[in-house]
């Protein structure tokens, strides 16, 4: 996926893909996800959102995070990415029940990233919000994000490193 010459792709995880380890259905996904990060293939970003998320989170998924932030950017909640999550909501992709998902497609964006992974199939991985969020981003100025869960990012077992 990543050869000498190439930086990591920037990706920003949410909260379900520390959770979807330790989780039956998205364990195999996930656990390769973060495998790949500890390989270089990605650079992951954290925010304080996902830690603050995870504060709440058993004690298995905390230890993970904790493991990943040495390997990770930090980026901050900022105005821009505060104006961003609200232009989201004045949109209508997602309600203000969902301010923290706006907020970490937001961070995402804002913090230069060209991926983000979850496995939130309602409010971020969905095919109808995806070209509403990008529609959003390039109005106001911003590139736009890849979003998959991890399953769709991940190298196949078949594909030589």
């Amino acid at each position: 996926m990543n050869s000498k010459f190439q930086s990591p792709i920037m990706v920003y995880a949410d909260t379900s893909v520390y959770g979807g380890v330790y989780d039956d259905e998205f364990s195999a996904a996930s656990v390769r996800f973060f495998e790949a990060v500890r390989r270089g293939s990605f650079q992951l970003v954290l925010s304080e959102i996902v830690h603050r998320e995870l504060s709440f989170a058993p004690v298995q998924v905390q230890g993970l995070f904790q493991e990943m932030l040495p390997l990770a950017l930090l980026t901050p909640v900022t105005d821009e990415a505060i104006n961003l999550q609200q232009a989201y909501i004045r949109e209508g992709i997602v309600t203000r029940k969902s301010l923290d998902d706006a907020l970490h497609v937001a961070l995402a964006t804002v913090s230069g990233c060209s991926l983000i992974v979850s496995w939130n199939f309602k409010h971020i991985v969905h095919f109808q919000k995806i070209p509403m969020f990008n529609a959003v981003n390039t109005l106001n100025g911003y590139n736009n994000l890849m979003i998959y869960s991890p399953l769709e990012v991940i190298e196949n077992e078949d594909q030589e490193l």
